[in-house]
């Protein structure tokens, strides 16, 4: 019941791209993530050059000096494998930014009914993204010990821990649009398996290069038809 509930949420999100409204906000959410991880992978890069100094030699890719290869093909490549790490952070990130323009669009579209939502305040909604992103970033840098230990186990782990996150991240500022804090901590706590197994279906697709650029803007469409089946 609960796998149908999720299903039925994501594919209605997906049917909307072809809406103007949603297909705008998609469209601007799939550059804005495009832009984050570029300067997040631009930031990684860095880093790892000033760590080794006279560049990092990577298989297939060869040596990779941060600005050179991050302009090149070579950098393209490494873009596209570290977007499966960073395109969770970036999700995260992007969530206070387009909250209100695609969960009204789906309002308006599917459930016209409804009286106006109270949108989260950005510094709000801006406040809780960080503090979600700290302990996103924090849990996911102690779950590389794991990954080493149990390296078998490490798409399994990335997937459970980072669909927990996410989607205690995207119920909770969904709901909180239209019941405010003391609702969306009910609404957790009521269908938590649900949402983390939804949070999961976001995380799965996160690790495919070019296809986690549009998981985002669906997220939290589908977690707003999640709130309003759900109820």
């Amino acid at each position: 019941m609960a796998l149908g509930t999720i299903l039925t949420s994501f594919f209605a999100a997906l049917a909307q791209i072809t809406d103007a409204r949603f297909a705008r906000v998609f469209w601007l959410g799939i550059g804005a993530a495009l832009g984050l991880l570029i300067a997040a992978s631009f930031g990684v890069l860095w880093l790892l050059d000033s760590l080794f100094g006279t560049g990092l030699i990577l298989p297939i890719v060869g040596e990779v000096s941060w600005l050179g290869d991050a302009l090149s093909w070579a950098g393209f490549l490494v873009m596209m494998g570290l977007s499966v790490f960073l395109m969770v952070p970036v999700a995260s990130a992007m969530t206070s930014i387009f909250l209100d323009s695609v969960a009204d669009a789906v309002e308006a579209r599917h459930y016209p009914a409804l009286p106006p939502a109270t949108p989260v305040p950005f510094a709000t909604a801006l406040r809780d993204s960080v503090n979600f992103l700290g302990v996103l970033v924090g849990a996911n840098v102690l779950a590389l010990l794991l990954y080493v230990f149990l390296p078998f186990a490490a798409l399994l782990i990335f997937w459970g821990l980072n669909g927990y996150l996410l989607g205690r991240e995207y119920a909770t500022l969904v709901a909180m649009r239209r019941g405010g804090r003391a609702e969306a901590r009910a609404f957790w706590a009521r269908h938590k398996g649900t949402l983390w197994a939804a949070g999961i279906l976001m995380a799965l697709p996160l690790s495919l290069p070019l296809v986690n650029l549009a998981i985002p803007i669906l997220g939290v469409a589908t977690f707003t038809h999640l709130y309003h089946r759900l109820r």
